[in-house]
């Protein structure tokens, strides 16, 4: 069973930084993919990054490209999510996911969820 926890969130300065982290802890040998999502209040979870299980594949949307840089460390079993240039409109509960059938940019291609952690991006 992959069991995913979400770690790094807080609060950030406009044009600042922070890292997420997310771990699975489920000891499997699946080889899946694994994306970063967010919601904010009102809104629909939207894809933010993937990556493929090798790692030397990436998809990022629009809103976060040149800012945001998805990792993974599989050695830890490790998800990254380096954010850069934060804006306010990146405030959001950020979920990391995997899956292992489907596209890994598109949210119904993901099987497994983190319970999320808060990023809040003050001006």
């Amino acid at each position: 069973q992959v069991q995913l926890a979400e770690s790094g969130g807080g609060l950030g300065q406009a044009g600042g930084s922070l890292k997420l982290s997310c771990t699975d802890s489920g000891g499997t040998n699946i080889r899946y993919f694994m994306g970063w999502f967010r919601q904010a209040p009102g809104k629909e979870r939207d894809v933010v990054a993937a990556i493929t299980w090798a790692g030397t594949s990436t998809w990022y949307a629009d809103s976060v490209k040149d800012r945001f840089t998805i990792s993974r460390d599989k050695a830890k079993n490790t998800l990254y999510l380096q954010m850069n240039s934060l804006k306010p409109e990146d405030t959001a509960v950020y979920y990391c996911a995997a899956g292992v059938a489907g596209l890994f940019s598109r949210l119904d291609g993901y099987s497994w969820w983190g319970q999320g952690t808060q990023v809040t991006v003050s001006s």
